[in-house]
């Protein structure tokens, strides 16, 4: 009784999984036909309107992102010239020059381009597709230019020349705006609440702080309100009894407080060892500590800056030489600024300073004691010709160009690590980039390529040398390209227009009927022949095929994979090769029947027994095609990813969708007929 209990019981189990079973293979039917919808909406909304159902069940009709070969477009190929660059620098140049490229082509309005680099045997080149443009005579012309560097200052340059009639107008409008910003000046003098004249005639905008000015020196800006204080001899709490010219308007402003802040210019010399943040150099603390012995011992303000060439460990003293600038030591760690600060003007330190980043020698060139000032003020507008002719452009092209930058590259802060672009041009560069920056001290200074500010870095300090940093909030990825662009600008790397390939939109047209037949007749002879060869399992894989084929058009249209004539080849070939797991497992199957087992268990045993041999051969043909994409480029790398898509793809098909529709349909037992299996059983 216990034994006929058990049976029963497992067979009751039984009765309530092929319920399962079919509902699974139901909604693997229905997700076939709404895939094809997806696939090919057009048809499908032309069932929806002949049938009368609602409009909302119609599908976008976005179509297939087709590639160079199909639609027709041009294929271009450029070559680099790299005669004039060191070795070590010309892949950074070839990808430079990509980058390049790509954004032209982009803003050109090709859509979706292809630009691709390749070198071999000393060969730099450059690959452009561009799918869908047949007339690209001006973007080869555009392609083909050198990429332009520029630097420009904020300023504003008219495109013509005032008017008489503009210059009257201009002259007016000044008198009228002079009279007012007078009148508040007098009510000021009288007395009035200046916090209340700034909220009633200030232009700037209001909050907490307007009209408050801190913090002003001779090299934070504000030079004007200094000559002022100097020139009346201001005193605190008093308003200035002249109204003010800036390039921002006219100012009426009252001294609020001066003090005086102690500034030390400082340079070092950095000998890192193992262990220490940041240290790139392998010896050990011994050795360190005898080399910065050695070095103090040596160390004059004379050849101070010469040992820091040639010795120091940070990053930056390629192009500082040392200098840190001048600095109050806040932006210092501790132990440092404790050290310097202690110096005497001209003294250099007596002992080595241990800080996180290793050891240091500190020489302190200069120090000075800066006023400091705080004011309030009441900004009035004042009309210049810009606000008859606006301008065009908020930045004015300088003298300074990327024929005078010899190289950009990534370094890295000593103190905090952060990475930044240290810039190196030659003697004629340096020379306008000291004077530049002298003249902009807390302005900016914005960096142009092909018309397009990369970045618009804010004056510290006059920099000499023909060396400089860009600093920010950069990543190191994005310190990198804005090197890489840099470069690309200033490198004098030609490109040369080795071959253009042309397709017409008539021959990629009958090249993506032609594959599509192919694609048909290959389905067509695949399901004739495993209907012919397995009956009705060769049916099933069948079924599955088509439901194969539906997710896989499907994902080519969500993840927007470009279809070419080498992707529909290996879209064929994933065809046969999700067969061919099918045909492993009813080969599998036909043993098990023949061996004895019922249909049922025989089918759950070859699937189990199939298995292994499936993901083994089809895990190699995805290496192979993980090769081919990573190796390759442009239509071979289209075959590689739709063949590894359609690989991953058939082992699901196989494993799941197949034998759920088997199982399903296994549970009618007059399906279980050896003619049906073409078995002998």
């Amino acid at each position: 009784m216990q034994t006929w209990k058990v049976k029963k019981k497992a067979q009751t189990k039984k009765q309530h999984k092929p319920w399962g079973v079919r509902i699974l293979a139901v909604f693997f039917l229905v997700a076939t036909v709404l895939t094809y919808g997806y696939d090919f909406p057009k048809f499908w909304n032309q069932t929806i309107d002949q049938v009368h159902l609602p409009s909302q069940l119609k599908m976008s009709e976005q179509a297939f992102r087709l590639g160079l070969d199909l639609q027709g477009g041009t294929h271009l190929i450029y070559e680099t010239d790299m005669r004039q660059i060191p070795e070590a620098q010309k892949d950074e140049a070839l990808e430079g020059v990509r980058d390049v490229i790509e954004r032209r082509v982009n803003a050109f309005g090709v859509s979706e381009p292809v630009v691709q680099t390749t070198s071999t045997n000393g060969a730099y080149r450059v690959i452009v597709e561009l799918a869908g443009v047949l007339d690209v005579s001006e973007a080869i012309s555009q392609i083909g230019e050198t990429p332009v560097l520029e630097f420009k200052e904020a300023g504003q340059k008219l495109d013509r020349a005032l008017t008489d009639e503009e210059k009257k107008q201009l002259a007016e409008t000044n008198i009228a705006e002079k009279k007012s910003a007078d009148v508040v000046l007098a009510r000021a003098l009288k007395g009035e609440d200046f916090t209340a004249l700034i909220k009633e005639n200030s232009i700037e905008q209001a909050g907490d702080q307007q009209g408050i000015l801190k913090g002003i020196s001779s090299t934070a800006g504000g030079i004007e309100f200094i000559d002022a204080i100097k020139a009346s001899g201001l005193k605190t709490g008093q308003i200035n009894r002249k109204v003010i010219e800036t390039s921002q308007g006219l100012n009426i402003f009252r001294l609020d407080d001066q003090r005086t802040a102690k500034e030390m210019n400082i340079s070092h010399i950095l000998v890192c060892f193992a262990g220490k943040t940041g240290c790139q150099n392998e010896r050990n603390e011994m050795d360190a500590s005898i080399k910065i012995q050695d070095l103090l011992a040596k160390a004059t303000p004379d050849n101070f800056a010469q040992l820091a060439k040639e010795n120091s460990d940070d990053p930056s003293v390629a192009t500082n030489g040392g200098v840190l600038g001048w600095s109050t030591g806040d932006n210092f760690v501790e132990a440092f600024k404790l050290g310097a600060g202690a110096l005497q003007k001209g003294g250099i330190s007596k002992v080595a300073i241990e800080t996180e980043y290793g050891y240091h020698i500190v020489y302190k060139s200069d120090e000075r004691e800066a006023p400091v000032y705080d004011v309030s003020r009441i900004l009035m507008p004042f009309s210049n010709e810009f606000d008859i002719v606006p301008p065009s452009s908020p930045w004015v092209n300088t003298e300074l160009s990327g024929k005078h930058l010899e190289q950009a590259s990534v370094q890295f802060d000593p103190n905090t690590q952060a990475p930044h672009v240290a810039l190196k041009f030659n003697a004629e560069g340096g020379d306008l980039f000291g004077k530049l920056t002298a003249s902009h001290i807390g302005q900016p200074i914005a960096i142009f390529l092909d018309g397009e500010a990369i970045s618009t870095p804010t004056v510290q300090n006059a920099i000499y040398g023909g060396q400089a940093v860009i600093t920010g909030d950069f990543s190191i990825d994005e310190a990198k390209l804005l090197a890489q662009r840099l470069n690309a600008g200033a490198l004098p790397v030609p490109v040369e227009l080795l071959s253009q390939q042309r397709i017409g939109p008539t021959l990629g047209a009958v090249s993506l009927e032609q594959s599509v037949t192919a694609a048909l007749y290959g389905f067509l002879f695949i399901a004739i022949f495993m209907i012919a060869m397995y009956r009705f399992p060769g049916f099933v894989a069948v079924v599955a095929l088509f439901f194969f084929a539906a997710i896989n058009l499907a994902l080519s249209r969500i993840f927007g994979v470009t279809i070419t004539l080498a992707g529909i080849a290996g879209f064929v070939l994933s065809l046969g090769i999700a067969v061919d797991a099918n045909v492993l497992i009813i080969e599998r199957l036909k043993e098990e029947i023949n061996a004895g087992r019922g249909y049922v268990s025989a089918l759950e045993e070859a699937f189990k027994r199939a298995w292994g041999a499936i993901r083994d051969g089809n895990t190699t043909t995805l290496i192979a095609a993980a090769v081919l994409y990573w190796f390759s480029s442009s239509f071979i790398r289209g075959f590689a990813l739709t063949l590894s898509i359609g690989v991953l793809l058939s082992m699901f098909t196989a494993a799941t969708v197949a034998r759920v529709y088997m199982m399903a349909l296994l549970q009618w037992k007059w399906l279980h007929k050896p003619v049906l299996f073409n078995v002998k059983k």
